[in-house]
């Protein structure tokens, strides 16, 4: 096969499918700086958005066989990094619960419990119920960017709309989703420790 660089992505994850390790560097060499972008912006390190993206190849050359998509690579792509973000956030903020537990309480933590397991999944909840209490359009604006990883141009040029319109959805987004997450999850760590 000629040029790589000339072919769709669709046509990348066949010859992926395949174990063509120049596929797999193809699609490294046109996402790693947009995907890296997004880690280092949720993550807000370096070296651990450096790490996401790492891993998230190593998985991608792992799984290449099985790889169907349902939609866009760079959906399925954005979409990938947003897992992994939130993986290493939990493992972070986990990390420091069990730091802050332990000194103020002097007993320590080994090993995570069955408990964080279904914390975490009450904490992704409750980021999916916060979403869903944005109005329909904000809604859909925001999973188009910040799951989606859609630019505001993209957005604006696929519903018709004004890229400042799109700013504006987005910005009232976060901070309602921003409001949401730390009530609920403040309800959540209440009664978390109140039941244990």
């Amino acid at each position: 096969m000629g040029n790589l660089k000339e072919l769709k992505d669709e046509e990348l994850i066949l010859l992926l499918n395949q174990s063509d390790e120049r596929a797999l560097v193809e699609i490294y060499d046109r996402y790693w700086n947009k995907l890296l972008a997004q880690a280092r912006w949720d993550l807000r390190d370096e070296a651990d958005a450096e790490d996401c993206i790492q891993e998230l190849f190593i998985k991608l050359w792992n799984c290449r066989t099985g790889l169907t998509l349902r939609y866009k690579l760079s959906t399925y792509l954005y979409r990938a990094v947003k897992n992994q973000t939130i993986n290493m956030l939990a493992k972070r903020n986990s990390k420091r619960n069990n730091i802050v537990f332990e000194e103020a309480t002097g007993i320590e933590i080994f090993a995570p419990s069955a408990d964080s397991s279904l914390l975490e999944k009450e904490m992704l909840q409750i980021l999916e119920a916060a979403i869903d209490s944005l109005p329909e359009k904000c809604s859909k604006i925001y999973r188009m960017s910040r799951i989606d990883g859609q630019s505001n141009k993209e957005i604006a040029r696929q519903l018709d709309v004004a890229e400042k319109t799109v700013e504006g959805h987005i910005t009232r987004a976060i901070k309602q989703v921003s409001t949401y997450i730390s009530l609920s999850i403040l309800v959540v760590l209440i009664s978390y420790f109140l039941y244990r």
